[in-house]
């Protein structure tokens, strides 16, 4: 056995290597991730006296920019049968982008800058989602997918820690709106984290071998022809249910205006998002294990149940400890399903097109977000602040009874 192989055989936490490599990237990336994007919503109301549909605006496009780049990138990395450099590509892409935020003075500026580092995330996520499937038998997805967010959530969780002791030191307890100054700082303390998430990938993790399967894709050009083949009906069933979810499922941005609009201090809205990722990290793993035994589709019914609920919880709050409370449910929510779809996909589709399969569940995730944020965006403005929360609750009751009855394990 070569050394690469024995080091590679040496599992960590029960999985493969590289699930625990992929995951310390992610936590380090997303500390960054946090630190610096976390309060642009409230940069731009607060300091650029932006509206509403501007929010929706930069928190749509900049969440499903990436929606095309990941559809590429998936079906690219199953016809080069690698994985990593894709990975790497992307995540130093974002790296790049994230310190010219520094230099915003317009709403058009932060979404050059949240656009870029989304694009990153376009081009490194199926292709890593795709390498941890294809380290991991099919009876420990779950358990590798919980891992990685659970770990990817943890650097959350750590990212908000050091952004509510940066508020706290600059803008003290009783400050509601963010100022420049502040969110400079967040900026400058979240640059090192992503550096270092690049340098670990790249020297870590290790390309799995054989990843590609001959004939997969092998020769073919990209195209919706060569992009459809190989999936059954199933696969577009779940696609078409995680539309109708997603077109309420808008940017969280909104989640934090709403607190925010309920009177919540800027240190508190931090601090909401701390127990929110503490939730998350702590669920995912035990939630992606427990759909390895009880089936996918079960857990992400749970999951879309506690959504709904959440999002009503939202429209109807009426003080700031129902927001505490809500932000906690909201990680709970996150921690059910985020892992385990990303596992139900992999049940789905073929191991020779995991990558395109992840593309293309990214990228309708993607899309239908920039739809769904601007909707929200519009009757945050024209409605009321409790109607995009309304929509998301009623439209994933639909989805809870589609997944329910067409789709099968």
């Amino acid at each position: 056995m070569a050394a690469e192989e024995r080091i590679n055989s040496k599992k960590i936490l029960g999985l493969h290597p590289n699930v625990f490599f992929m995951g310390i990237t992610s936590l380090l990336t997303d500390v960054s991730s946090e630190m610096i994007f976390t309060l642009v919503p409230l940069f731009l109301t607060n300091v650029l006296g932006a509206a509403g549909a501007i929010v929706g605006l930069v928190g749509g496009l900049s969440e499903g920019a990436d929606a095309i780049f990941r559809i590429f990138s998936g079906w690219f990395s199953d016809k080069l049968g690698k994985r990593k450099g894709l990975a790497v590509l992307g995540y130093s892409i974002s790296t790049i982008a994230k310190p010219f935020l520094y230099l915003a003075n317009c709403w058009g500026l932060v979404l050059a800058v949240r656009f870029t580092d989304r694009l990153g995330k376009g081009v490194r996520t199926s292709s890593r989602d795709a390498l941890i499937a294809d380290s991991v038998s099919a009876t420990e997805r779950g358990k590798a997918f919980g891992l990685h967010r659970s770990m990817d959530t943890a650097g959350a969780f750590l990212g908000l820690v050091i952004a509510a002791l940066i508020v706290y030191l600059v803008e003290g307890t009783g400050a509601v709106e963010i100022n420049l100054g502040c969110f400079r700082w967040l900026i400058i303390g979240g640059v090192i984290p992503a550096v270092l998430g690049v340098l670990v990938l790249n020297y870590f993790v290790r390309e799995k071998k054989q990843t590609r399967v001959e004939g997969a894709v092998n020769g073919s050009s990209f195209s919706f022809a060569s992009i459809k083949e190989g999936f059954d009906k199933r696969f577009w069933i779940f696609l078409s249910i995680m539309f109708v979810f997603t077109l309420g499922n808008s940017s969280d941005f909104f989640v934090i205006l709403r607190a925010q609009n309920m009177g919540a201090p800027l240190l508190q809205v931090v601090l909401m998002l701390v127990l929110f990722n503490a939730t998350y990290a702590v669920i995912s793993m035990p939630m992606g294990m427990l759909s390895d035994k009880l089936g996918r589709r079960k857990v992400i019914i749970l999951g879309w149940l506690i959504y709904a609920l959440v999002y009503l919880g939202f429209a109807m709050a009426s003080a700031i400890w129902h927001i505490y409370l809500l932000f906690a449910l909201y990680g709970v929510y996150y921690g059910i399903v985020e892992g385990v779809t990303k596992a139900f996909v992999a049940d789905l589709a073929p191991a020779e097109k995991r990558g395109t399969a992840y593309g293309l569940y990214q990228g309708v995730i993607g899309l239908t977000l920039v739809a769904a944020s601007l909707i929200a965006g519009l009757l945050w403005d024209n409605v009321s602040v409790a109607s995009p929360f309304y929509l998301g609750a009623g439209l994933a009751f639909l989805a809870m009874l589609g997944i329910a009855t067409l789709v099968r394990e």
